[in-house]
């Protein structure tokens, strides 16, 4: 029983990398070819994958850095270093927080909104129907969400960051008293751009992840109506698992390789 689950987890696992190495084909090569994918859909899925996340990243972001500000507080108090809460904040949300909060916040809306868009076209052969038209379902559909969601993930990250030190700053100075002043050179002198681009990177990483894995759960659907909800919930289940993943495994390189 468990061997068979585990050569089923290798064969998904083994299709996943295909589409992966398939999507980044017809990125690299489909321009040459003439078969790129169209730029209005790239950007009509930047729209919808970064704009309309802004208010939900904003206010996740926002309340974070408060309660990490009112958390970090209390202790840093105790041994006379409350104006210390700004590097916490500061640092948190660029090494740690803001990608992995914004990933998942991105993960549950978009990677949800992939999986069921595609899952209904795979149940209802709109699919099929594309392969008639000898338009392939990696160039027509999945390069447009992959691209969108690998610029916007990031920007959405850098935004998220900025909005919880923005949160954190509202508490040490109006809640703590500090000098608002002292509290951002505190902050900026803390936060180095070895911090910033490391939280870039692992953004990256989760938006091919998200994006991945909503498209091939949305292709591989199966099941009718009940198959795509079912294949929806394991798309955001899946890719929660992954993001954490893979923020445990980047953060150990980082740290092992002194980063």
């Amino acid at each position: 029983m468990i061997g068979a689950y585990a050569i089923s987890t290798a064969q998904h696992a083994k299709k996943v990398l295909g589409l992966f190495f398939d999507t980044v084909y017809w990125i690299i090569v489909g321009p040459a070819k003439g078969k790129f994918a169209k730029r209005a859909s790239i950007f009509e899925q930047m729209v919808f994958i970064g704009v309309r996340s802004v208010i939900i990243v904003f206010f996740v972001a926002f309340f974070t850095g408060i309660v990490i500000a009112m958390q970090s507080a209390y202790q840093l108090a105790q041994l006379g270093g409350t104006i210390y809460v700004a590097a916490m904040v500061s640092v948190t949300m660029a090494r740690e927080l803001g990608p992995v909060l914004t990933a998942l916040v991105v993960a549950g809306r978009i990677g949800a909104a992939i999986t069921a868009e595609l899952g209904t076209m795979k149940v209802s052969e709109q699919i099929e129907a594309l392969d008639v038209l000898a338009l392939n379902p990696v160039r027509f559909l999945v390069v447009p969400r992959f691209l969108a969601l690998l610029i916007m993930l990031p920007c959405l990250t850098v935004m998220s960051d900025l909005v919880g030190m923005v949160g954190g700053f509202l508490v040490g100075v109006y809640n703590l008293g500090l000098n608002p002043y002292r509290y951002i050179d505190v902050s900026f002198e803390f936060l180095v751009w070895r911090d910033i681009w490391t939280g870039v990177l692992k953004s990256v990483v989760f938006a091919i992840t998200i994006a991945i894995i909503g498209c091939y759960m949305g292709l591989n659907t199966t099941g009718g109506a009940e198959g795509v909800g079912k294949y929806t919930t394991l798309s955001v289940v899946t890719s929660f698992i992954l993001i954490v993943l893979f923020d445990c495994i980047l953060t150990g390189v980082f740290y092992f390789s002194n980063m």
